[in-house]
C-alpha cells in the first residue's frame, strides 16, 4: 500500500494492498476499498461503505456519511461505489436512512465536482453527474443516463436510462432515451447523439422516433398514445423499455 503518513487509516478498515491514500484521507473502521482505488488527500470514507476496484476518490470527496433524512431514527445503513467510478472534489455520498438501506452508485460513473447522492439512491452504471448535479432521497438513476450541471432533482424520482436532463429542476419522472431542458422541463426531442455514441442500432433508432412523435406530439392522451405505439412499433426492446418505464411511473413523466 502507499499510504501517506498523514492519512488515517481505523482499525477494522479493508484496504487492498494495491490502494493509494493521501495526505490528510480519513478512512474509517467499516470501510472497504478494492484493488488500484486511489483516495486523495483530505477525502473522507465513513460508514458501512465499500469502493470497488480502480476508483478515484478525489479532494474533499465525503463518502458515508449519515443521511441528512429527518426520519432516520437508527439502524445500519450502507453506501456502494462500483468499480471504476470517479467522485471528483467535495462530492457527497449519504448513507441510507432505513435500517439496512443501500445508496448505491454503479460502475464506470463520473461524479464531477459538488455533485450530491442522497440517501436511497440507485445511481447506475456509466452515468455522468455535471458539477453540482443533486440528487434528493430515493432517486432511480438508470444506466448510461447524462445529468447536467446545476441541477437538482426531486425525491423518488427515476432518470431513464441513456437520457440527458439540463433543465434546472426535475420533479417528474425523465422517459429513458430522451433530452429533457427548459424550464418547466419538457421532453424536447430524442437523444440522438447519445444513442449513437452508445452504438444504439439505427433500427432502433428510427422505431424510438416514432414512439416520440407517437406520444409527445399527436395528441393522445397518455393511455391511448401506448396503445398505439404498441400497435405500430414492434420488436425494438429500446422501445419496449421506454412504454414499461412510462406505465411504472409513480410521479408522472415529464411531458
Amino acid at each position: 500500500m502507499n499510504i501517506h503518513p498523514t492519512a488515517i487509516i481505523h482499525d477494522g478498515a479493508n484496504l487492498a494492498p494495491s490502494v493509494e491514500v493521501g495526505p490528510y484521507a480519513i478512512i474509517g473502521p467499516n470501510v472497504s476499498i478494492g484493488e488500484g482505488t486511489s483516495v486523495q488527500a483530505h477525502a473522507f470514507i465513513d460508514g458501512h461503505t465499500t469502493i470497488g476496484k480502480n476508483c478515484k476518490i478525489f479532494p474533499f470527496a465525503c463518502v458515508g456519511m449519515p443521511t441528512q433524512d429527518l426520519k432516520f431514527n437508527g439502524g445500519t445503513t450502507y453506501a456502494e461505489i462500483g468499480d471504476g467510478t470517479t467522485l471528483r472534489e467535495f462530492s457527497t455520498v449519504h448513507l441510507g436512512t432505513r435500517d439496512g438501506e443501500v445508496t448505491r452508485v454503479g460502475k464506470n460513473c463520473l461524479v464531477m465536482a459538488y455533485c450530491h447522492i442522497a440517501h436511497g439512491c440507485e445511481v447506475g452504471d456509466e452515468v455522468i453527474m455535471s458539477n453540482s448535479a443533486m440528487l434528493a432521497g430515493e432517486v432511480k438513476v438508470e444506466d448510461k443516463a447524462v445529468i447536467s450541471g446545476m441541477l437538482g432533482v426531486h425525491q423518488f424520482v427515476r432518470i431513464g436510462t441513456m437520457s440527458m436532463t439540463s433543465s434546472p429542476r426535475i420533479t417528474q419522472d425523465v422517459p429513458p432515451y430522451m433530452l429533457v431542458s427548459r424550464e418547466p422541463a419538457e421532453v424536447i426531442g430524442l437523444n440522438i447523439v447519445g444513442l449513437q455514441r452508445r452504438g444504439v442500432s439505427e433500427e432502433s433508432i428510427s422505431a424510438l422516433k416514432k414512439a416520440y412523435r407517437i406520444i409527445w406530439h399527436e395528441g393522445l392522451n397518455r393511455t391511448m398514445a401506448i396503445a398505439k405505439v404498441r400497435e405500430t412499433v414492434f420488436g425494438c426492446p429500446e422501445v419496449a423499455h421506454l412504454l414499461d418505464f412510462i406505465e411504472k411511473s409513480q410521479r408522472g413523466v415529464i411531458a
